[in-house]
């Protein structure tokens, strides 16, 4: 038996507030959230895994996305987080190639249909056509 082990890796970002970051993936995204034994945030997926979320008093948002939600239709998923007052549009650039709803729509080669959005740290996330 080695003492480095794969068996329960799990990944983690930082946010600027645990409070808003439950409030946004537990009730606006919908997933199940709790306090684990050190105070951070957990997000734990249905899968089985988990992430952990800490607060970070100099959070600086990822510049890169960190978190993906694979989807079996982009465009009702991007409707219903709308809905839920999540925006979608964070790509203004025209040669970001996004439509109206902030949906860059794949084709080969350039990748599946995603659209990105930002969790009120800041950090970049996206449901994408998995």
């Amino acid at each position: 038996m080695t003492a480095f082990q794969t068996t329960h890796a799990f990944s983690g970002f930082s946010v600027d507030s645990i409070d808003a970051a439950r409030t946004f993936y537990g009730e606006t995204l919908g997933m199940d959230v709790s306090d684990n034994a050190m105070g951070f945030l957990q997000l734990n997926l249905s899968d089985g895994g988990s992430i952990f979320v800490y607060s970070k008093p100099d959070h600086t948002p990822a510049s890169f996305t960190i978190l993906n939600f694979p989807v079996d239709d982009v465009e009702a998923a991007v409707d219903e987080l709308n809905a839920r007052g999540v925006v979608t549009k964070i790509y203004t650039d025209p040669d970001s190639g996004t439509d109206d709803k902030g949906i860059s729509h794949g084709a080969p080669g350039k990748g599946p249909d995603i659209a990105w959005f930002t969790d009120p740290a800041g950090n970049v996330l996206s449901v994408l056509a998995g």
